[in-house]
């Protein structure tokens, strides 16, 4: 017999009921160093008392009335991202997936009322993750995504990853578009290199492309920076956004120059929950939190300092771990043994991981974990190692 819960999921037999901080508390009493997050979500841990605060307080005001009626929260938290990113709009969404979706007609369209209604393809890379929508598998194109979901929407060129000759190849008079992670997550937490990543502007500027990328895992000061292309000092035309922007709490965003947005007009898009007040009073008090510089430098000090121990966890544990790779606190431990294997021990440990492709296991632990949890998450670590061997 069918669950009530659609069984899509092979969930661990963790119950958690509560969060502090970095920590999870399980029905059972036993507390988890939390290094999974959510998946790159909860950026301020949980429960942090600013989100609870702003929440709370709009709780007590006012849900939901739709995007029929301007909404104070969205236009506050609309002007912080315009303020401290590239983008001159934005438009809120409830998810990654549903950013990804946005992305897609946004460019598509931006070619339309250009009088080019054929440049509809857009190029999309081996390994990566762009959510579970039509659009999102068809971009990411895996048999795991596709198989059994035909017919592909069409319109998306997939490429190897990071393979210059095969996308200067593969640009044509039909490409209107590139997509791409500047950090996969899913895909193995693999980092494009800055020097790709500017290269990858400069082609898109060269043959009159637009450049959409896709921070939905690696934005919101993942990697050290408000959002990783800045480490690359470049900018998109189009940006997906979404788990940590909203602390927890679901939402996302597109992030938008003027001239890529200029073909989303009155009815051409929508959204019934999307920017709702409840969300955006969230989104708003994060974006306080993380954009600030001082903030920044802290995530940068703690991401150097577990990555060191990373690799001193690697080197004590050959036989178990291959090496560290990701950048800022999106890092993985590429491994030698099965990394569910090494998931599952850190559940025995009492440490939180997640698995992704290519064998590796994934760190995004909250961005204001302080040292001695660091400490605490790598002893935790080795004992887990420590039982693989």
């Amino acid at each position: 017999m069918i669950p009530s819960v659609l069984p899509t999921y092979t969930r661990a037999p963790l119950s958690f009921v509560k969060g502090e901080g970095s920590w999870l508390i399980e029905a059972d009493g036993r507390r988890f160093l939390d290094l999974g997050a959510g998946i790159a979500v909860n950026a301020l841990g949980h429960a942090h008392p600013a989100l609870v605060q702003a929440l709370n307080e709009q709780a007590g005001k006012l849900w939901h009335v739709s995007n029929l009626y301007n909404i104070p929260q969205q236009q506050a938290l609309a002007d912080k991202l315009v303020e401290n990113t590239f983008a001159d709009t934005v438009f809120f969404t409830n998810s990654g997936t549903e950013s990804c979706e946005l992305a897609v007609k946004m460019a598509r369209k931006y070619w339309y009322d250009k009088g080019l209604p054929d440049k509809t393809d857009i190029i999309t890379f081996e390994g990566s993750f762009h959510g579970r929508s039509s659009a999102g598998i068809a971009a990411a194109g895996s048999e795991k995504m596709t198989k059994g979901f035909g017919p592909m929407l069409p319109g998306f060129i997939h490429l190897p990853w990071d393979d210059k000759d095969a996308l200067e190849a593969a640009i044509t008079d039909t490409v209107g578009a590139i997509l791409i992670e500047p950090v996969q997550g899913e895909g193995g937490i693999r980092p494009l290199p800055d020097a790709n990543l500017k290269a990858l502007r400069a082609l898109c500027d060269a043959n009159g492309i637009l450049l959409i990328l896709d921070e939905v895992q690696c934005g919101m000061g993942r990697t050290g920076k408000l959002f990783a292309h800045e480490w690359a000092g470049i900018s998109p035309d189009i940006m997906m956004v979404a788990k940590g922007i909203g602390g927890g709490f679901p939402l996302g965003a597109v992030l938008a120059t003027e001239d890529a947005a200029s073909g989303m007009t009155a009815g051409t898009h929508g959204s019934t929950y999307g920017g709702n007040p409840l969300a955006c009073a969230v989104g708003a008090a994060v974006m306080d939190i993380v954009a600030d510089a001082d903030f920044l430098d802290g995530v940068r000090a703690r991401a150097g300092l577990m990555r060191q121990k990373l690799e001193g966890l690697v080197a004590a544990h050959p036989d178990v771990f291959d090496c560290v790779r990701g950048s800022g606190l999106m890092l993985g431990l590429k491994c030698k043994v099965t990394n569910m294997d090494v998931v599952n021990a850190g559940y025995d440990n009492l440490v939180i991981t997640v698995p992704a492709a290519d064998n590796v296991i994934r760190l995004l632990p909250p961005l204001n974990l302080s040292e001695e949890e660091i400490d605490e998450a790598l002893a935790r670590l080795d004992k887990a190692a420590q039982s693989l061997t």
